[in-house]
């Protein structure tokens, strides 16, 4: 019972990667049709601040930190940051060699130890992400207890998609 009071009186605020960085507006659901995550900085920029930089600058970098975005080194860029701690893109790393992407073999078990490590430092997408594994056994033995657990940790931090 404690838990449920725990979990109903968090989350209820979208978190703060949910709001554009330049606009400090929410970004409208679903996020992934209105924004894109820039991995020179791991932020998530709404679609009309990008648009409105790309139109003003005349030059397709990221409008929050600048940095030129049509590059190959896109793996490199993640690298970086995944050397620096950051949980986001510890978890992009993660989904990098979940999909085989970026020239990454696929490799489910070096995906559970990056989100497991990227949910550690409070990344709550990570978070949710491994309650989905846990629950449907997908690179972990199933265990829909620890999943749930996950998914609470995911839904107190506010992860919209956790909450329900």
């Amino acid at each position: 019972e404690l838990k449920d009071e725990q979990l109903y009186s968090q989350g209820h605020e979208r978190v703060e990667d949910d709001f554009c960085p330049i606009y400090t507006l929410p970004i409208p659901l679903p996020m992934e049709k209105h924004a894109s995550l820039n991995v020179c900085c791991m932020k998530k920029v709404c679609n009309g601040c990008g648009l409105a930089f790309a139109l003003k600058s005349k030059k397709l970098d990221c409008p929050f930190c600048r940095a030129p975005m049509l590059t190959d080194n896109e793996l490199a860029r993640v690298q970086a940051r995944v050397d620096a701690n950051d949980p986001a893109a510890i978890t992009l790393l993660g989904d990098f060699h979940y999909f085989g992407q970026h020239g990454l073999e696929r490799d489910v078990q070096r995906t559970i130890r990056l989100w497991r490590e990227a949910a550690d430092r409070g990344s709550s997408e990570a978070q949710m992400k491994l309650g989905n594994c846990y629950c449907n056994g997908d690179g972990v033995t199933l265990d829909e207890a620890k999943g749930l657990q996950y998914w609470g940790k995911a839904a107190c931090q506010g992860h919209l998609a956790a909450r329900h």
